[in-house]
């Protein structure tokens, strides 16, 4: 059973608590994570790059002149991709699809090898209470600087109004990303180096994987 030590605000040692197996004790899994990370951020990509073909372009759509006896080779529109100002042929359109799809326990469990391997890269610290007397910025960025990852990307994940208050305080600091704990997903995960939750947080994050609990299902 995988242990932690919990800190406070000032970065001092508090405790020692054991952490669920089946949530921080996940053996690596790099094909899942990178397929669930390459679905997500599909998933989130927006077609914007956008050519018109030529039934989209501008223009009349008389012959320009007669198909035989001109001297000039055949034309049918102005249109064509051939002329100035006619439409693409094999440009990117606003119709691309970079949807994937991944399954519910397939997202789940990424989220699971994601968490242990930030404990194994002793890059989770657990905060025993998020609970500050006024929400100032100086008062997180405190925090951040006795935790020794002042400058480092994080995301941080808070549980309940209480902890969620925290978002006025943090929300302006340079690579931090603030999370509710149930939404808590890979892309978040592998994209910051550092996870900040609270005990509140472990509590949530094991009751969220509860399914997965082996050793209470038999």
């Amino acid at each position: 059973m995988p242990k932690i030590t919990v800190k406070n605000i000032a970065g001092k040692d508090v405790r020692e608590i054991n952490l669920k197996d089946f949530v921080f004790a996940v053996p690596s899994n790099d094909t899942l994570l990178h397929q669930v990370y390459v679905a997500q951020a599909g998933n989130a990509r927006q077609a914007i790059a956008h050519t018109k073909d030529r039934s989209e372009r501008a223009g009349s759509g008389i012959k320009p002149w007669q198909q035989k006896g001109t001297g000039r080779a055949r034309s049918g529109s102005v249109r064509s991709p051939l002329w100035r100002k006619g439409g693409v042929t094999f440009g990117p359109t606003k119709d691309r699809n970079f949807s994937k799809d991944t399954n519910q326990k397939m997202r789940q469990k990424a989220v699971m090898v994601a968490l242990s391997e930030k404990l194994r890269a002793k890059k989770m610290i657990v905060i025993d209470v998020l609970d500050y007397p006024e929400k100032k910025t100086k008062l997180f960025v405190a925090t951040l600087q006795a935790l020794g990852i002042t400058g480092k990307s994080l995301v941080l994940c808070l549980t309940g109004d209480n902890e969620r208050a925290c978002t006025v305080m943090s929300r302006n600091i340079p690579k931090v990303e603030n999370t509710p704990t149930e939404n808590l997903n890979v892309t978040q995960l592998l994209d910051r180096e550092y996870l900040i939750l609270t005990e509140a947080g472990i509590k949530n994050l094991e009751g969220r994987f509860a399914a997965w609990d082996k050793k209470k299902a038999e």
